[in-house]
């Protein structure tokens, strides 16, 4: 069984991008801090892990909508390794999470307002429909090139 749930904070926007056949697919990664690792020596602060996660379609069109950094989210998904050869000739392997259910974990602001969102599972297609739809007009990165397309 490979299933991994996470909860962290995002350490940069998400970034959207399309696969040459029109599939979206969002790329980002969240803070995870380690619940028993010791404080870190310069300032005090846990210690935490840097995950790689990659959505798709719909999932990946609402998280680059409405996630950004610093925002804490919850995540499912599963572990997945791949590797790949760099333009340089080099053999690259990658491991991230393929999520498949992403969740608001805090609000968007101190007041609890989130954009009226208080869980968003979007799985399925049922679920994205009660949101609004992406901004199509800049919310689409360059097409990928085939060295980052995760399969």
């Amino acid at each position: 069984m490979n299933r991994v749930v996470l909860v962290g904070r995002l350490t940069r926007d998400p970034e959207l991008r399309m696969t040459p056949n029109g599939t979206p697919v969002c790329t980002f990664s969240i803070a995870v801090d380690r619940r028993f690792a010791r404080r870190s020596e310069e300032n005090g602060q846990p210690t935490a892990d840097f995950i790689p996660i990659v959505t798709w379609q719909k999932t990946a069109e609402f998280c680059n909508q409405y996630f950004s950094k610093g925002r804490r989210i919850g995540l499912e998904g599963r572990i997945q390794t791949r590797n790949y050869e760099a333009k340089d000739g080099t053999k690259r392997y990658v491991t991230e999470v393929v999520a498949d259910n992403v969740e608001f974990v805090d609000s968007k602001n101190s007041s609890g307002d989130n954009g009226g969102f208080n869980r968003s599972n979007f799985a399925s297609d049922d679920g994205f429909n009660n949101v609004p739809a992406a901004n199509t007009n800049n919310a689409i990165g360059s097409p990928i090139d085939d060295e980052n397309i995760p399969f």
